[in-house]
């Protein structure tokens, strides 16, 4: 069961945003739509969230408002092909009305590729598979650049700490003698959860960085799992945000989410989640004990 889950912040678009990506991809499903309930920012009755899956890889869009750092290319997603003609059908369907990043076409480390930001601004790098090694069709990608370029390795032996089932797959350095500095993350896959991740830095000055718009939503089923994580997230310049966000001290934003909260606030006694909901407003980590006082009224 995936515990990691990828969550991407639209103003009032996250209900369109799922049905273009389900027609997108050819194995992909809507999971399921959920609405906000009294007390919470948004009209009640609203879409909050739309859940989806895309080749076996779930995803969830939120209606969250205006965003202040939209999307950007710091957090992708790689789409593994095994033919020409996927990465061709795949490229022309998201790349249309979007911002090209770099152009499909044959490249040293790949025989057909591109990297494009969709017209909502998610961004895809879609490649003819390199290695039957990548198992796993959709994964997603974090560069660092800028000020946080030379810290891919350190953001790798600290996820790979933190989470459970996690192991590193591949790491491509840069040698002595190239542009890059000798030890430079090139290309890494790791695992967390045994859910694929790569990491990647970039020389150049380059304009964007981590942003909320794209976080990853850790499920948890214990108070002392949310403990866990968050603590060691926010340790050492990490950043508690609200309602079970944080950002690492990389910039990255996760959320640590026990299931007890998606089961208060989807209640369909609007009360009891709008009770919740007003609890967890309240709330930067979030309490299981203090969300089923609430709850329980």
């Amino acid at each position: 069961m995936q515990t990691i889950t990828p969550f991407l912040w639209f103003d009032t678009q996250a209900e369109e945003a799922m049905r273009f990506y389900v027609s997108v991809f050819k194995k992909s499903k809507t999971i399921g739509i959920s609405h906000y309930s009294e007390g919470a920012p948004a009209p009640a009755g609203s879409v909050m969230t739309a859940t989806f899956e895309l080749e076996d890889l779930t995803f969830t869009a939120l209606n969250g408002g205006p965003v202040h750092a939209g999307f950007t290319q710091a957090i992708s997603f790689f789409v593994n092909c095994d033919s020409a003609e996927e990465v061709n059908e795949l490229w022309a369907k998201l790349s249309e009305s979007g911002t090209v990043m770099m152009e499909l076409d044959e490249y040293p480390f790949s025989k057909r590729y591109g990297w494009t930001q969709d017209k909502f601004g998610v961004s895809w790098q879609i490649i003819l598979r390199p290695t039957a090694e990548i198992a796993q069709k959709i994964v997603p990608c974090l560069l660092f650049v800028g000020k946080k370029y030379g810290k891919a390795e350190e953001a790798i032996k600290l996820y790979t700490s933190v989470f459970p089932k996690a192991s590193i797959s591949m790491m491509q350095k840069a040698g002595k003698g190239g542009p890059e500095p000798e030890g430079a993350v090139q290309f890494s896959l790791i695992k967390l959860f045994d859910q694929t991740f790569a990491l990647m830095e970039g020389m150049g000055n380059h304009k964007f960085d981590f942003t909320p718009a794209t976080s990853f939503l850790v499920s948890c089923e214990t108070q002392e799992e949310v403990d866990t994580y968050w603590n060691a997230l926010t340790r050492d310049g990490g950043q508690e945000v609200q309602c079970g966000w944080l950002t690492d001290k990389f910039g990255v934003s996760w959320q640590i989410i026990p299931k007890a909260l998606m089961a208060f606030i989807s209640d369909p006694d609007p009360i009891k989640a709008g009770r919740a909901m007003q609890a967890m407003m309240t709330m930067k980590k979030i309490e299981i004990a203090e969300l089923q006082k609430a709850y329980d009224g």
